[in-house]
């Protein structure tokens, strides 16, 4: 029998207001699991924008120019000892250096280069590592009373040695003291240097590079 009393409802039975009060309950509770989810998600897309691009900015890329270094090896040094001067060396031969770079000075003697043209004295210099069959440089150097027939000396040694490869100017102390060029030499690798400092001119010949390193590296 079943009990008619106002308000009584049997076990196991429910009302159809409160079966969609349920479900909006489920509803509801699924709608905020996604919000936050989402939430959650757009926390973490956050911090990790913060990380990569804030701090420490791992993700940042440098755009500002960085600066070029540039290495500057050491000139090189002899290890051989320079011959001996003559006893009786000029101050034009004392002037001259004792090595320059890796090369020293191999053998000096007296020169009739320029023979004729009224030179003080000329010498002939060469220079080289000391090592058997190593590269070498020749100098020439010869002085003058005067400036004027040391720099016509200087222009008919230029227009024997054929077309310039390399020109410029000799500077002492920021004066220019005469020019220098460089010109290919009688066989192929090698060059000469011709300069003038005043009333001195000097011609290196060696192997291209190394005479033109030695020509700059040298002091008078």
């Amino acid at each position: 029998m079943v009990d008619q009393r106002p308000g009584y409802m049997s076990p196991g039975f429910r009302t159809p207001g409160n079966k969609v009060h349920q479900k909006k309950s489920r509803a509801a509770a699924v709608r905020r699991r996604k919000v936050g989810l989402v939430v959650a998600l757009v926390v973490i897309a956050a911090v990790a924008l913060v990380t990569a691009f804030v701090w420490p900015g791992f993700a940042r890329q440098d755009t500002d120019p960085q600066p070029d270094t540039t290495v500057t090896a050491a000139p090189p040094t002899p290890t051989a000892e320079p011959a001996d001067l003559p006893e009786d060396a000029t101050e034009l031969l004392a002037a001259l250096p004792d090595d320059v770079l890796q090369l020293v000075r191999l053998d000096v003697a007296e020169s009739d280069w320029v023979e004729g043209a009224d030179a003080i004295e000329a010498w002939d210099v060469t220079y080289g590592d000391g090592s058997d069959g190593g590269e070498q440089v020749a100098l020439v150097v010869g002085q003058w009373v005067e400036a004027e027939p040391a720099a016509e000396v200087h222009s008919a040694l230029l227009e024997a040695a054929g077309a310039p490869v390399a020109e410029g100017d000799v500077t002492v102390d920021g004066e220019t003291v005469g020019p220098y060029v460089v010109t290919p030499g009688a066989t192929a690798g090698e060059a000469v240097v011709t300069w003038r400092n005043g009333t001195v001119v000097l011609q290196a010949t060696g192997p291209d590079q190394l005479v033109q390193d030695f020509y700059r590296a040298f002091p008078l």
